[in-house]
C-alpha cells in the first residue's frame, strides 16, 4: 500500500475527505520527521516505536582496490514493532 491508497481507504473509513486525510497525514509524518531529527523517538503504544539507531564506526574495504577504508559511525531511523503489531501479524 502506498500513501495515496492509504490516504484514499482511511477516508473511506472514517468518512472524511481525501485532502483533510492527507493534510493530517502529511502534518502526523512532519511531527515524526521533526521528533527523530531532534534526537527524539515517538511512541505508539501497541503499534511500535520509530528510533534513530546508531551504527558504529567500523573498518571497510574499497571493493575496486581492496584498500582498508574507515567508514564513520552514523544515524539512521529505525522501526521498532509494537507487541499488538506483532501478534497481529502472527495470526
Amino acid at each position: 500500500m502506498n500513501k495515496k491508497q492509504l490516504i484514499s481507504k482511511v477516508g473511506r473509513e472514517v468518512k472524511v475527505r481525501k485532502a483533510v486525510v492527507e493534510k493530517v497525514l502529511d502534518k502526523a509524518l512532519d511531527l515524526i520527521t521533526a521528533e527523530l531529527t531532534g534526537g527524539g523517538k515517538v511512541r505508539l503504544v501497541g503499534f511500535g516505536n520509530f528510533i534513530i539507531r546508531t551504527r558504529a564506526s567500523r573498518v571497510g574495504r574499497n571493493p575496486r582496490t581492496g584498500e582498508k577504508i574507515e567508514i564513520p559511525s552514523s544515524k539512521s531511523p529505525a522501526f521498532v514493532p509494537g507487541i499488538n503489531l506483532k501478534k497481529a501479524i502472527k495470526e
